[in-house]
């Protein structure tokens, strides 16, 4: 059973919308209105759509007949936004452009080579694009069969080194080609863009003993990973190259546990802080991807509360009203209380006797706290699963202390015998919720919470099945 439904995607908005300002952000240039011709040989009539980006999200930007020829022409008053954009026509073909502040050029080639063939006038940005695809659609080739030959070859074999040293000499091929046209182009959109894309170096670090620090090498690898972003060009964020990079930096790069996420996060949040849409885009993306009820993480609350506390304050979500601002920050002080790793709040309610029941008065090792509905379906399949749990385990140190939420007296009550769950150290009540309201947070019915012989909240978000595992490995740790 829900108990609680986490909706914030309205209330923060995750703010993509895009400059509205005919200004170009890669220099404050005035926008043009935009004519762009492009003429494709072998491309029947019909229609050509435009399609720009935003993060991972495409959107048309406009529409245009094809002629017989395979000639057709964006145009119009209000400027395209700079980025980087698709024209999209017959048969899912499709070519890509830069667009910046001057929206005049044109482009021709053929469907027998949309990409070799390119000739773009009046574009510097667009020669630069095509110059590179190019040299990438001839490299290619070349890669793969470097990288098929060191296939099946044992690494510091003699043949397995000749071809690593063929692949690096095609690296160097690439990064030479790239550093000419960077050089000889620094205020280029396209080198602002292509830049951006490029990963850094894997730093060839070592142990005192002479092997690979992997650790170090990651660790460098993913403090360098933004170094070669311009977050003053908010033109890249029309482009998929910052959701891509973001993404991996998030979900590839980063341990999939909430305390390296949130150091990542604040690392790279706090490097956009004054550049105002890269904070906006990069606090809602990463709070949208870890929302507590979307992620799989032990403690999925934690990312959260860390983004709220730190980002979506007064001062700082700039894009969100006070009001949402405190339904944000609400619901983080009430997340905050049970994270995994802090001190588990003591809970004190009415027993079926109406007797008090306090959580820290059981002296068990281990406690499990386990807030459930009757009604719940999955309650009714966990509860009995727990009372067996429990005859196992009871001995072994592990009491357990229900609360009821979102019912009444008499169907907990009747639900507590049926189940036999009676037999636990404490099962309490409280219609009104002010006894565990900001102490744990149930997200969905049943939650369990596993406390420690330090009161310190060890697992939670767990299947009955899984408490023995947390519990045996807690006390191997204090053996």
């Amino acid at each position: 059973m829900k108990y609680f439904t986490l909706a914030l995607t309205a209330m923060m908005v995750l703010a993509c919308g895009q400059n509205t300002s005919n200004t170009s952000s890669g220099g404050e240039r005035q926008l043009e209105s935009p004519d762009i011709q492009i003429q494709i040989q072998g491309v029947p009539a019909g229609t050509a759509y435009l399609i720009g980006s935003f993060a991972d999200q495409n959107y048309r930007a406009d529409s245009t007949q094809i002629d017989a020829t395979g000639a057709f022409r964006f145009k119009r008053e209000e400027p395209y936004k700079p980025g980087l954009y698709y024209a999209f026509f017959t048969n899912n073909l499709a070519i890509q452009f830069l667009i910046d502040a001057d929206q005049t050029f044109t482009m021709a080639t053929n469907t027998a080579g949309l990409v070799g063939n390119m000739q773009v006038t009046g574009s510097l940005d667009n020669e630069l694009l095509y110059k590179n695809l190019q040299f990438e659609s001839e490299m290619q080739p070349r890669f793969q069969a470097a990288a098929q030959k060191m296939q099946g070859l044992a690494e510091g074999s003699p043949e397995y080194l000749q071809a690593k040293a063929e692949q690096d000499a095609l690296v160097a091929q690439r990064k030479e080609h790239l550093k000419e046209i960077f050089d000889n182009n620094p205020d280029a959109f396209f080198t602002k863009f292509k830049t951006a894309g490029q990963n850094p170096d894997v730093r060839d670090i070592r142990k005192p003993d002479g092997s690979i620090d992997t650790t170090a090498q990651v660790h460098a690898y993913r403090t360098e990973f933004w170094d070669n972003v311009d977050f003053s060009d908010e033109r890249l964020l029309n482009t998929p190259v910052i959701f891509n990079k973001l993404k991996r930096y998030m979900k590839e790069l980063t341990p999939q546990h909430p305390d390296s996420l949130n150091k990542s996060a604040s690392f790279l949040v706090d490097k956009v802080l004054d550049y105002p849409e890269y904070f906006k885009f990069f606090a809602n993306w990463i709070v949208l991807e870890y929302e507590p009820t979307k992620t799989t993480l032990m403690d999925p609350e934690a990312v959260f509360v860390h983004m709220a506390q730190n980002y979506f304050t007064y001062d700082r979500a700039f894009w969100s009203d006070s009001a949402e601002v405190y339904a944000i920050q609400l619901r983080a002080n009430e997340m905050a209380g049970s994270l995994v790793g802090h001190k588990g709040p003591d809970v004190t309610a009415a027993g079926p006797d109406g007797k008090m029941y306090s959580l820290y008065d059981i002296k068990a090792p281990y406690v499990v706290v386990y807030m459930f509905n009757p009604d719940c379906e999955h309650c009714q399949e966990q509860s009995p699963k727990l009372v067996q749990f429990y005859k196992e385990w009871k001995n072994k140190g592990v009491e357990v202390f229900t609360i009821g939420v979102d019912t009444n007296a008499e169907e907990w009550k009747a639900y507590l015998k049926k189940v036999g769950m009676d037999a636990f150290a404490a099962n309490v009540f409280d219609p009104t919720n002010k006894a565990i309201y900001g102490k744990y947070f149930v997200d969905i019915t049943p939650e369990i919470y596993v406390l420690n012989p330090e009161r310190t909240i060890i697992a939670k978000n767990l299947k009955v099945n899984q408490i023995g595992e947390v519990v045996e490995r807690d006390m191997r740790r204090v053996r």
